[in-house]
């Protein structure tokens, strides 16, 4: 069976997609820092498959892709444990908040794009040549209200998404270097909500999380008071900005889909879309949840947050055509799953 490593494994979109890995009978040995990512996820997976056995399927490694040195010695281990072969690599190891990468841009760079550009160097020394690389829908910047497709043009307009498609970038130059024999797929996704339907696993964090889909959590819980939606001017029907929320299970879904195709296919370099090509807007979203989970969600408006877009939708017409993937979830299964994972968080 075939050897996987996850960066990132042990957070949230890395945790689902081992998850699904393991259940197809694959080896899967995580690689996580545990900055942004928590082991108790690796714990709660193992719980998850509590009757199934695990033992040399399941491999973590604690280990920042900034430490070279550290990196070659993990990448050692994994050939040891595994079947002597690793055979592809899903990437998903970087900070993701755009808010903070406005504020620490140098601390962005360094994480997702040196310790990116180390994890390529090691992986050449250990001849594993397939990677799936995490992107993200912020190399797009604003798009004139259209379904964005992959060739449309790219302009990250916060440091976040320019770290993203450097990373991209790096990775097409490897593919078209004669000296290499790489095969890459790059995944733009949108926005993961949600949690796995058990909830054992859902979205960690630690400090002050990112995304809306917390906040909506904590104040359905009582954790806050109210969420701040950042702006009702914008040029949408509700004067919210418009969002393409994708469930995480979907989006794990995704990232199996292109392992399968990665392993069976000739070497290439694809960009692909993942998400439902719907967009709701942060009103909808939060009216959405109230009338999932009989809950109210107390808001106020604030101003425009700096980095944000009034729209952003995905066209992922090419992931089906390709990969034979499309979303198959609600948003009403977001706000339920996602509502199941946080309360069972409060009652801990």
């Amino acid at each position: 069976m075939y050897d996987i490593v996850i960066t990132g494994g042990a957070g949230y979109i890395g945790s689902h997609t081992a998850l699904l890995l393991l259940d197809k009978g694959y080896n899967v040995h995580i690689i996580d820092s545990l900055i942004n990512g928590f082991y108790e996820s690796i714990r709660s997976i193992q719980n998850i498959h509590k009757n199934k056995k695990l033992e040399n399927k399941l491999f973590f490694y604690k280990c920042d892709l900034r430490n070279k040195e550290l990196l070659r010695k993990v990448l050692k281990s994994i050939q040891k444990n595994g079947s002597n072969n690793i055979d592809a690599l899903i990437h998903f190891a970087g900070l993701k908040s755009v808010n903070q990468s406005i504020n620490e841009p140098i601390k962005y760079w360094n994480n997702n794009v040196l310790g990116s550009v180390n994890l390529f160097e090691i992986m050449s020394e250990f001849n594993c040549e397939n990677i799936i690389f995490s992107s993200s829908a912020t190399v797009y910047g604003d798009n004139n209200f259209r379904k964005i497709k992959e060739s449309d043009e790219l302009r990250p307009i916060n440091p976040y998404g320019f770290t993203k498609l450097a990373v991209e970038n790096c990775l097409n130059n490897i593919f078209h270097s004669p000296l290499n024999n790489w095969g890459v797929i790059v995944l733009r996704y949108f926005n993961p909500a949600g949690a796995h339907p058990s909830g054992l696993i859902g979205e960690n964090y630690k400090g002050k999380p990112s995304n809306l889909f917390p906040f909506i959590c904590q104040v359905a819980e009582g954790t806050l008071e109210k969420i701040t939606v950042f702006g009702n001017d914008w040029e949408t029907l509700d004067g919210t900005c418009v969002r393409d929320y994708i469930h995480i299970m979907d989006l794990a879904e995704g990232h199996l889909s292109a392992i399968e195709y990665l392993l069976k296919n000739e070497k290439q370099f694809l960009t692909i879309n993942l998400g439902t090509s719907e967009g709701v807007s942060v009103l909808n979203f939060i009216y959405q949840f109230q009338e999932t989970n009989n809950v109210r969600i107390r808001y106020e408006f604030g101003d425009r947050r700096e980095g944000d877009s009034a729209f952003s939708v995905a066209d992922s017409s090419k992931a089906l055509k390709i990969l034979g993937w499309r979303a198959k979830r609600t948003l009403s299964d977001i706000c339920k799953d996602g509502w199941k994972r946080q309360k069972m968080i409060a009652k801990l």
